[in-house]
């Protein structure tokens, strides 16, 4: 069936190349026998999860060589939408070659960032990320299976939504990821709070140790600190174009071009000049600015002295700025 037969084919432009190739032909898709595991002197591991939220379903086949807890071959079947088979065909792909250990480490986020064409586009929309989320827990369970343990047993992180088994680092990574601001992204792109809401924010049904409310402010504070060094580097770099600059920071960097080749040529002649403000009216950048002493009644300060701080300032700073005595 042809996209554009489907929803208009605007939902399909969200999808990656990589998810749509998947959908219609995943290159794991299958089963492993015990017959075919033999053949391959490795043991057989079955395992199965079942996504409660959506009725997704995998199942995922290993065949692991006993002497080396290498993965020498992974099949999946999936009982699900598109997206679900395109994330379990690229699950079974990555724990091919591993050894046991190294797979249970691989997690949603790597299945999904594996499906995007490029590394700043997400592979799916928001409204289907949830369908490929299910490789962290029955990688795990087929882990458990082959090591005779419980699948707790390899929990390192700090679950924060239980019904959608979804860990703070994967909640912290997908909104530096994504730059996302709200909540309700967090729950669009791994479902975490999208079901009996008690890890959104406190007062649910279950107390929780942290909730995604407070997740979101620390990491989007995090970002804009390090936002905010960053910038402060380049500034003090000179590697910051003045747009990107705050109001503060312009206001900085003309002052000093003002004192180094301005300033000292109107005190020689008994006057100054302040900065009163800078608007952007873009393309420009409009740079109200003062006269004092001497300079505030000289008929120079709308022609010679105003041309010569101008000139200065796109020269050493941006040419889009303009000065405009009040």
């Amino acid at each position: 069936m042809a996209k554009n037969s489907l929803i208009s084919g605007s939902i399909w432009d969200e999808y990656s190349n990589q998810v749509v190739n998947r959908m219609n032909n995943p290159k794991h898709q299958g089963e492993i026998t015990e017959e075919r595991a033999a053949e391959l002197g490795a043991k057989l591991i079955v395992a199965d999860f079942g996504a409660e939220s959506c009725g997704d379903a995998v199942r995922l086949y290993w065949a692991v060589n006993e002497e080396t807890d290498v993965i020498l071959e992974s099949k999946f079947k999936s009982f699900g939408c598109g997206t679900a088979i395109a994330s379990s065909d690229v699950m079974a792909e990555l724990c091919i070659g591993k050894k046991v250990d190294e797979a249970v480490k691989i997690t949603n986020i790597d299945v999904e960032f594996a499906l995007r064409d490029n590394a700043n586009t997400p592979a799916v929309p928001p409204q289907k990320m949830h369908c490929s989320v299910m490789a962290y827990d029955v990688i795990k369970k087929a882990a458990a299976e082959y090591k005779g343990v419980d699948m707790e047993s390899f929990e390192t992180e700090v679950i924060v939504c239980e019904c959608a088994r979804v860990s703070l680092g994967t909640i912290r990574e997908v909104i530096r990821i994504n730059d996302l601001t709200t909540v309700e992204q967090i729950t669009d792109y791994t479902k975490a709070g999208a079901f009996c809401k008690s890890c959104i924010r406190p007062g649910g049904h279950e107390a929780k140790d942290i909730y995604l409310v407070d997740i979101l402010a620390d990491v989007r504070a995090e970002m804009a600190e390090e936002k905010m060094k960053s910038a402060a580097d380049a500034s003090a770099a000179g590697t910051l174009s003045f747009e990107k600059m705050t109001l503060v920071q312009r206001i900085k960097a003309i002052d000093s071009v003002l004192d180094s080749d301005i300033r000292p040529m109107l005190v020689m002649d008994g006057g100054n000049m302040e900065i009163i403000d800078i608007k952007e009216n873009l393309p420009h950048f409009d740079l109200y600015i003062r006269y004092l002493g001497s300079c505030s009644g000289c008929s120079s300060g709308s022609s010679g002295t105003l041309y010569a701080i101008e000139s200065v300032l796109q020269q050493k700073i941006d040419e889009n700025i303009r000065v405009l005595p009040i």
